[in-house]
């Protein structure tokens, strides 16, 4: 049994940089937005150190105290920031139903999903360790820091290919481990791969350990299933490219997603094939996962959401009057 119910003119589920970022727009516009952080306030950025491809952080910042000055950006227009989960949705009637904490039921006359992605990790306890210190899923994000060294990178896909070629050239080399004895990147990838001089590709090879001295990576441990054999690969910096997962179980069977789980927005736009429900961000992006894509998307779903909200109200308004002359 829900114990009570709430209504909210715009309901922001998640965190992150497109949640802050359409939290201090959709206030500013008098939205009075209630955001859910969900069980990770501020969403990946908060497990990453050094962030320095923000634009407005000159000499750079790390990834929580980033995602603190949003919090408080957020806050100081009236965001009314909660620190509960989402735990259900049903889009089947207006305003929207929603569960908080399976105890809660919220009516939402708009919704902005920016709840995002997080990256698949090989499950290895020393990958976990090295987090942040030498282990990153995110080669545009943290190639820079390893300019003029050996780097490993794990992966086959297109997107693993792609920044294998995006590291070759900051480091000195890139091994790309793969784990078969071919690729599953498209041939124009593999090629792009394979004409690149500092790449080295080793075919049918595991990641048995990342190495490090207690404060950053040394190398890895691999072992050749081909060969049947371990080997220790000198590198500073080991990059995890075996795909993201979009944070969007909840939203499943109510709303249009992609194979992956992604939710599908309309072009160029945040809007869903639900009305009133805006998706932004990561949850919707499989190609570029950037802190700032994912700000200027929730800026958008933010000026969707108003705009959505101003043309049911004029609507209303039209139909009210007309019934008001017809009496």
């Amino acid at each position: 049994m829900l114990a009570e119910t709430e209504h909210i003119k715009c309901l922001i589920i998640g965190s992150g940089p497109a949640g802050y970022t359409a939290a201090i727009y959709a206030a500013r516009a008098g939205l009075q937005p209630v955001m859910y952080t969900g069980i990770e306030p501020g969403g990946q950025l908060t497990k990453t150190t050094e962030v320095e491809n923000f634009p407005g952080y000159p000499t750079g910042i790390t990834g929580p105290v980033m995602m603190e000055d949003f919090r408080m950006q957020a806050l100081r227009f009236g965001t009314d920031i909660r620190y509960d989960y989402v735990s259900g949705v049903d889009f089947s009637t207006y305003p929207y139903e929603v569960t908080v904490d399976e105890r809660k039921k919220i009516m939402a006359d708009s919704i902005i999903i920016s709840t995002g992605a997080s990256a698949k990790w090989l499950g290895l306890e020393s990958e976990a360790k090295y987090n942040g210190s030498g282990v990153s899923a995110c080669a545009v994000c943290d190639g820079y820091f390893f300019r003029g060294k050996d780097v490993a990178l794990v992966g086959a896909g297109d997107t693993a290919a792609e920044e294998a070629v995006y590291l070759s050239k900051l480091a000195n080399k890139v091994y790309m481990l793969v784990r078969r004895d071919e690729f599953r990147a498209s041939k124009l990838m593999v090629q792009r791969v394979l004409n690149t001089p500092n790449i080295e590709v080793l075919y049918n090879t595991e990641t048995l350990e990342v190495l490090g001295d207690g404060r950053s990576v040394t190398g890895i441990k691999v072992y050749n299933n081909q060969l049947k054999q371990e080997s220790a690969i000198p590198v500073t910096g080991f990059f995890v490219a075996i795909g993201h997962t979009p944070n969007t179980a909840i939203f499943s069977g109510a709303i249009d997603m992609d194979e992956a789980g992604y939710i599908k927005t309309n072009p160029r736009s945040t809007a869903t094939n639900i009305p009133g429900v805006f998706c932004c961000g990561d949850a919707q992006d499989p190609v570029y996962r950037q802190a700032i894509t994912a700000a200027g998307t929730g800026c958008m779903a933010a000026l969707d959401a108003e705009r959505f909200l101003n043309e049911r109200e004029a609507a209303l308004s039209f139909v009210i009057g007309d019934l008001q002359q017809a009496s």
